[in-house]
């Protein structure tokens, strides 16, 4: 398990008006991008090695035209 002690969590501008259901990221640790409920911040995390995110976040902004 990774320890998210420290971590630094934020939520995207772009969640606003949502009713609060959205996601936290935390990009501040060595080695690992944390991902959590924003609703649930002592619930489970997913954790991703940096590359893996930055994939992931090109792909969706591809995607969303953004």
């Amino acid at each position: 398990m990774t320890d998210l002690t420290g971590a630094v969590w934020r939520k995207s501008t772009r969640s606003g008006g949502n009713g609060g259901d959205c996601v936290e990221v935390a990009v501040n640790l060595p080695h690992v991008v944390a991902v959590r409920d924003s609703k649930d911040p002592e619930g489970a995390a997913l954790t991703f090695q940096p590359v893996a995110w930055r994939q992931f976040v090109a792909y969706t902004r591809d995607r969303s035209g953004a």
